[in-house]
């Protein structure tokens, strides 16, 4: 059996932050998840809908280890990542990093993992490894999926091999954090500046704040698009509001996020964009409860309902987000 020591394996609520909490507080820089969230300038909106899918997707963050790639951005972390098609050549891009003493994120497909409770694929999941023995791999997920668990090494395989939305081609990765690390404090700011900009000034209309838009206009028609709206509506309201989001789509992580800078930095923008994100990250829940309800019900009246509050939020984030870029 090989292992990583002092490996600190405290799940969180979202896999790509559990995952950099881990790889972090082995390089000595222990940050709050909210705190990772928002210097990876995380939080972003998308509103995904096509002929070939079989119901509209929401998502509340950047695309899948974006958030890394920023965060090591911002801190000045050494990011080395490997990425291949060979089975082979992943084994080694892991095992070496651990057999040196060093823990290993990895992006992967979920639905392999033999302890994950939900079966359904998803190829932008991110755990922390930090062992392997000849049968089994360790490694830390969110608390939602145990912490600190273990998968059969064919299991692990298979999640890394699998190809099709959000995956990536057995890609793992480390990071080092420099013996003079950039202070956390000193890039709230820019992190900041990045998400409200990216959320203003969307290049399309499924993202950002008009995508809020664009899903207060369809989600009223959501039970004539489905299927089986009994198990795709609810369905859509426990991704909003479980499926390692934190609640309110990625909102209360943001949310408290910028909680944790108000006490650090003296801004009326700074409280003014907390004071609209836990307005928002309320309704967002609210939201959530409408959508499962009108799917148990059958009742449009509840999407009418969720629709008048996604235009309101729409407002709400918008607003929150022009004060935030004036920070």
């Amino acid at each position: 059996m090989t292992m990583v020591k002092d490996i600190d394996v405290r799940g969180m609520q979202h896999c790509e932050t559990t995952a950099l909490g881990v790889l972090l507080r082995h390089e000595g820089l222990d940050l709050s998840e909210p705190m990772l969230f928002g210097l990876g300038s995380g939080l972003s909106f998308i509103y995904w809908d096509s002929k070939g899918m079989g119901f509209p997707f929401l998502g509340g963050r950047v695309k899948p280890f974006e958030l890394t790639r920023n965060l090591a951005a911002a801190l000045g972390l050494e990011l080395l990542v490997g990425e291949t098609t060979s089975p082979r050549k992943a084994w080694q891009n892991v095992a070496g990093p651990i057999d040196a003493g060093r823990p290993v994120g990895l992006q992967l497909d979920s639905c392999h993992l033999d302890y994950f409770s939900t079966k359904v694929h998803f190829g932008g999941h991110v755990v922390a490894m930090y062992g392997y023995d000849e049968q089994d791999a360790y490694l830390v997920d969110t608390s939602p999926q145990g912490g600190a668990v273990s998968t059969s090494l064919a299991s692990l395989a298979r999640a890394r091999a699998e190809r099709g939305p959000m995956t990536a081609k057995h890609r793992s990765f480390t990071i080092t954090a420099p013996s003079n690390p950039t202070s956390p404090q000193d890039r709230i700011t820019p992190a900041i500046k990045t998400c409200a900009e990216a959320f203003l000034n969307p290049p399309i209309a499924n993202l950002g704040h008009r995508g809020i838009e664009k899903t207060a206009r369809q989600v009223t028609k959501w039970l004539q698009r489905s299927d089986n709206p009994q198990e795709d509506l609810p369905r859509a309201a426990v991704l909003m509001e479980k499926a390692g989001t934190g609640g309110a789509l990625f909102r209360n992580l943001y949310r408290d996020f910028l909680a944790e800078c108000a006490q650090l930095i003296d801004s009326s923008h700074l409280r003014t964009g907390h004071s609209l994100y836990t307005e928002a990250a309320a309704l967002w829940t609210e939201v959530a409860a409408l959508i499962a309800t009108a799917g148990q019900s059958g009742d449009a009246k509840n999407l009418m309902q969720a629709g008048s509050l996604l235009h309101e939020l729409s407002r709400i984030e918008r607003d929150a987000m022009q004060a935030l870029g004036m920070l």
